[in-house]
């Protein structure tokens, strides 16, 4: 059945929809395919691309044109649609009818996975349809005529590669492209398939999204991720630590001691950073079941006097004072060194951060019964 008659009036068909998107008068184009949607007048604009194009020119105050493609029984019809808000009313304008073959996937060909919520772009990666089933936490109406990118944020996979690029490169389909859902920040996997226009170019993507359960989702951090932060980070945080190192040895001449102790709290604080870069590396290997932490000598009131030296530049901005262990203090003990470091870190940073101007934090490290310990107290 013919959506339109191409050769009468309705080349160009108006209708009027009022401020709640409900179709108040159409002329018979629009009104049929309206009503073949499932709609009456007086109803709800049934058609979701003319209902999305009418919201998005009353939202805005401004003339919205676009071109759409709406499914129409067993044909597609391509329109192009311009929507004028007039009050608190929307003026619909219909043209450039035409009927076009519905897509139907090839047989023998690819095929899409029959997990996940089902979403569809035209020819210009513009979304023409996201089902309701993945709609948990956004509106999918509002998207449609938006780019994909608006949906769906592109993530690299653990091999550096993203699926969609090659795929729209080479026009064929793909599989397991790492996504984010915008909306709402939510991990999917996306699979599609391309669609062909008439002519046999490129008419969109059909494809699917598969939700990420993050408590199975395995690694968190990609390998790719990790590795950039070390390339990013190292090589700055080794010049600060040489430059650091070379002002506390008066290298270039003599300086107040103050100046000289800050810069060893400089590069003591950069190698602790070059210290957790080494873990955010290591994060992968963190998160296996079968991970445990290093089991080694360490001086507990080494680590106490290297975590408040981190802090006493932060300190004495907050004027709070920082008594650590002394110099020819020992305190024997068994534990994973950079982790113990940033734990005592953590703790004598938020003493420093509530305690008043003119006190002061006492870090103490000591030995009892057997049991190495540190107390951070103000």
């Amino acid at each position: 059945m013919n959506a339109f008659d191409s050769s009468g009036s309705a080349a160009v068909a108006h209708a009027i929809l009022d401020a709640d998107g409900a179709l108040l008068s159409a002329d018979p184009a629009l009104e049929a395919l309206h009503a073949r949607a499932g709609g009456i007048v007086g109803g709800v604009m049934a058609v979701p691309q003319l209902a999305t194009i009418a919201r998005l020119a009353r939202r805005l105050g401004i003339v919205v044109s676009r071109r759409v493609t709406v499914a129409d029984d067993e044909a597609d019809i391509d329109l192009w649609v311009r929507a004028q808000p007039e009050g608190e009313r929307v003026r619909l304008a219909a043209s450039g009818w035409t009927e076009m073959p519905a897509w139907r996937p090839s047989r023998g060909g690819a095929t899409l996975p029959g997990d996940g919520w089902r979403w569809e772009t035209d020819g210009s990666l513009r979304l023409t349809f996201v089902s309701l089933d993945g709609a948990t936490g956004f509106d999918p109406f509002a998207l449609l005529g938006r780019p994909l990118t608006a949906l769906f944020g592109f993530d690299e996979g653990e091999d550096g590669a993203m699926p969609i690029l090659d795929a729209l490169a080479r026009r064929r389909p793909f599989r397991d492209q790492p996504a984010t859902l915008r909306p709402t920040g939510g991990a999917v996997r996306l699979d599609a398939l391309v669609r062909p226009d008439p002519q046999g170019a490129f008419g969109g993507l059909t494809g699917t999204a598969r939700p990420i359960d993050p408590d199975v989702q395995g690694d968190t951090m990609p390998a790719t991720f990790t590795a950039g932060l070390d390339r990013a980070l190292r090589a700055p945080l080794a010049r600060i630590v040489a430059n650091a190192d070379s002002i506390h040895a008066r290298a270039d001449g003599p300086i107040d001691d103050d100046y000289a102790d800050y810069a060893a709290d400089i590069a003591s604080a950069g190698r602790h950073l070059l210290g957790l870069v080494d873990d955010l590396v290591d994060l992968r290997a963190i998160e296996k079941p079968d991970f445990h932490p290093a089991a080694e000598p360490i001086d507990l009131a080494d680590v106490a006097r290297r975590a408040a030296g981190l802090l006493a530049v932060r300190a004495d901005r907050a004027g709070v004072g920082i008594v650590r262990p002394g110099f020819d203090a020992r305190v024997p003990a068994i534990g994973d060194f950079g982790r113990t470091l940033q734990i005592l870190v953590n703790l004598v940073g938020n003493a420093v951060r509530y305690s008043p101007a003119g006190t002061s934090v006492e870090v103490v490290a000591a030995s009892t019964e057997g049991r190495a310990t540190v107390t951070v107290a103000r």
